[in-house]
């Protein structure tokens, strides 16, 4: 490199980006265009370094390109474009460390890494339906919703019921499907009575009720076979009886 005097993918390497960074600044009008010597090629002085390295040095503090430009024009970034810019990184930091808690969750549980946020440490013996439908749950639920989903799931894994249902075939007779929704509604009529609002769920749905009640029903209807769906409606209608009886 001769001193002062630089083709573009050198001054790129000085400022430790790449060229068509270079050439990208350029056509967003945040960088001079540099003069062309006799044989056509671009060189670049000091100020096009010191500039770049201006732009350089307030995207790494995550200034959008668009208030770079203003920045250039008025002299310096608006505090208020700062402190917007500072928020938006907590938010991402938050994030970032959510991530990282699940992630350690994941590890020391031996859960799959697509377990539904909150639910690693019951996921290794949810059915692949039960994590699908719970996936769907995220959606549609608060948070307040899912922590209790969550505790129901912990309270209720390793009833030998559920393994029945999840086993249970789409042919299932009458006799089979019967004794399953006995054995079922005890366990539900206890999570109606410890959850009161699983009765009327539409205060906990973050959208729309009826848009949220229709997911809920496909993803059932979609999730489960007839003889599964069918066992968890005659259950359903069991606890219910059941809680009336100690209410």
């Amino acid at each position: 490199m001769s001193g002062g005097s630089w083709s573009t993918r050198e001054l790129a390497e000085l400022a430790g980006t790449t060229v068509n960074t270079v050439r990208h600044y350029h056509r967003l009008g945040l960088l001079d265009e540099s003069e062309r010597r006799h044989n056509g090629y671009k060189r670049y002085g000091v100020p096009h370094l010191v500039c770049l390295l201006r732009i350089r040095r307030l995207v790494e503090l995550g200034v959008p390109l668009s208030e770079v430009g203003v920045a250039r024009s008025a002299g310096d970034v608006p505090p208020e474009v700062l402190r917007q810019v500072d928020a938006q990184l907590a938010a991402e930091i938050e994030r970032l460390q959510r991530a990282r808690d699940d992630i350690a969750e994941v590890l020391r549980e031996g859960a799959p890494a697509d377990s539904p946020a909150g639910f690693a440490s019951v996921a290794p013996r949810l059915s692949a339906a039960d994590t699908s439908l719970i996936h769907v749950y995220t959606r549609i639920y608060d948070q307040d919703a899912m922590k209790d989903l969550r505790r129901m799931a912990e309270e209720d894994q390793d009833h030998p019921v559920n393994a029945e249902l999840d086993a249970l075939p789409p042919d299932a007779d009458e006799a089979t499907r019967q004794g399953i929704a006995e054995r079922l509604a005890p366990l539900i009529a206890q999570n109606l009575a410890d959850y009161p609002w699983l009765t009327d769920p539409g205060a906990r749905l973050t959208g729309n009720e009826h848009a949220g009640a229709q997911t809920f029903i496909n993803a059932v209807v979609s999730l489960y076979n007839p003889a599964q769906i069918d066992v968890l409606t005659r259950a359903s209608k069991m606890a219910f009886k059941i809680r009336k009886v100690y209410l």
